[in-house]
């Protein structure tokens, strides 16, 4: 996942810390798509640009699963015993 530096961060940080709840996936889901259409709008309409803003969700999501998923399935193995 790239990590972009803390100025850039604060254009971005500034506008979604504004947003303080998404209650569901669907509402989730909306709030990703519509960002997708935002990184597109100024871009060219071919494969790699939309490679490249599929797979920056794709990324995202990796990224949250190793720091939180990942560590939720080790505390319950931890917890319960491994399988083997």
């Amino acid at each position: 996942m790239p990590y972009i530096d803390k100025n850039s961060r604060g254009k971005f940080d500034e506008f979604l810390n504004q947003i303080n709840k998404i209650d569901t996936k669907g509402e989730l889901e909306y709030c990703l798509y519509k960002l997708m259409t935002i990184y597109m709008k100024d871009k060219e309409f071919k494969y790699s640009v939309l490679h490249d803003c599929t797979y920056g969700c794709i990324h995202a999501g990796d990224e949250f699963r190793r720091r939180n998923l990942d560590v939720r399935e080790n505390e319950a193995r931890e917890k319960n015993g491994d399988i083997l």
